[in-house]
């Protein structure tokens, strides 16, 4: 009699979880559906925020390489020229083959917009849930000098209804040519299209920089503390940390650019967290032209640690937030493979972007909600004018968005 009394337990028992586990599932199931609805009821609701991603941008393709660098030559923001009109043609023109080459090099084309694109997804998908008072959230790419132009974006933002702009450059480090020139591009399209302005329902409010966010500093020491456990564990402790960032001809810091100074921060705040524990500098890539810019380079720096037998080293891209040709090509295959090759290093590596490091999004998220519960249209830094400035439109931009009722 207790074998078939223990079997009617288990029956009964097994009667009894199938019948929760039904009601379970179909429980699961129809949260599951009104998740699903309010997904697509938040998708169909119109936004009320949105957050322009500035940044320079890349060709995606080699075809579109000739435009980009006319777009870029053509800024008198970035590159001021004599004669720019008739000189920014003969120099894109002259730079393309052997910049398409660059891109063939690196898969065809800059990934600048696939990463943004997922930046910018996971950025309003967090905002979403931990900023619901300025919800839906939507992201915008404004790229200087591909498209998403930066002018176009602001007409899709004016034709969407959005009310709230939030203009963040995605360059943690200010600079007059790189956000400076993303912020003059959207004032001067104001200032071009009166009947824009007049009939705009936009408030606008600035990102304008971000070097010492402690969520940044954190993903590129986790970032760092990954590459240098790559290397053979009897040379970890002698790798000297290379922070490369884009270099500024110095006639740009001599009128008071706080770049330098910006980027400083970031290695130092970075160094402080990882305990000092390595020898470091900070350098800077992408010199173009025979006039003097800020040093040391970083292939110059490869080459001189070599010579003064520190042959393992990492380089950093502390100015960059996502990969593209100056860190695939010129950091990758120019200075890690070519010159190190030439001067003899024994161990070089590079530490990855930050791209969708899940702690570099979190970075994004509170900065974006941190600065719109502030109420501030900008930083009091970004009201200050380089000391030397000779551009008249930064004064102007700059009272535009300082003027913003929000």
């Amino acid at each position: 009699m207790a074998v078939p009394m223990k079997a009617h337990s288990i029956f009964s028992l097994r009667s009894k979880l199938l019948g929760v586990t039904n009601r379970f599932l179909h429980s699961t199931s129809r949260c599951s559906q009104q998740i699903s609805a309010a997904a697509e009821e938040n998708e169909s609701r119109p936004a009320k925020t949105g957050i322009m991603m500035m940044n320079m941008g890349g060709p995606e393709n080699v075809d579109e390489v000739h435009d980009f660098l006319l777009n870029l030559f053509m800024d008198k923001d970035i590159i001021p020229l004599p004669a720019q009109s008739k000189l920014a043609p003969w120099i894109a023109k002259r730079r393309t083959p052997k910049i398409q080459e660059q891109y063939k090099q690196i898969g065809g084309g800059s990934p600048i917009k696939m990463w943004t694109n997922k930046q910018g997804q996971a950025l309003v998908n967090i905002l979403d849930r931990i900023s619901p008072e300025t919800a839906p959230h939507k992201y915008y790419i404004g790229f200087r000098y591909v498209n998403p132009l930066t002018e176009d974006t602001i007409n899709q933002m004016e034709k969407d209804g959005i009310r709230r702009a939030v203009a963040f450059t995605q360059y943690p480090q200010y600079s007059c040519s790189t956000t400076g020139s993303s912020l003059n591009a959207i004032y001067r399209h104001y200032a071009k299209n009166s009947e824009l302005l007049t009939n705009s329902k936009l408030a606008w409010s600035v990102i304008d920089r971000w070097p010492t966010h402690p969520l940044l500093i954190q993903a590129f020491t986790n970032l760092i503390k990954e590459e240098l456990a790559k290397f053979p564990e009897d040379v970890q402790d002698d790798v000297v940390l290379l922070f490369s960032a884009h270099s500024l001809p110095m006639s740009v810091v001599n009128r008071g650019d706080p770049y330098p100074a910006e980027v400083g921060a970031t290695v130092y705040k970075v160094m402080e967290q990882l305990n000092f524990s390595h020898s470091y500098r900070l350098v800077w890539q992408s010199k173009v032209g025979p006039l003097p810019w800020l040093g040391p380079q970083t292939d110059e720096t490869i080459k001189g640690l070599c010579k003064n037998g520190r042959k393992n080293m990492m380089l950093i891209p502390i100015a960059f937030v996502n990969d593209h040709i100056e860190t695939l090509f010129e950091l990758d295959l120019e200075y890690a493979g070519e010159y190190a090759n030439e001067c003899g290093v024994h161990n070089i590596r590079r530490a990855a972007s930050l791209n969708d490091h899940p702690v570099f999004i979190e970075a994004m998220a509170d900065l974006v909600k941190t600065h719109l519960e502030s109420g501030k249209p900008c930083s009091k830094q970004m009201t200050l004018r380089c000391p030397m400035c000779v551009n008249a439109t930064c004064g102007q931009t700059k009272q535009f968005f300082a003027s913003q009722q929000l």
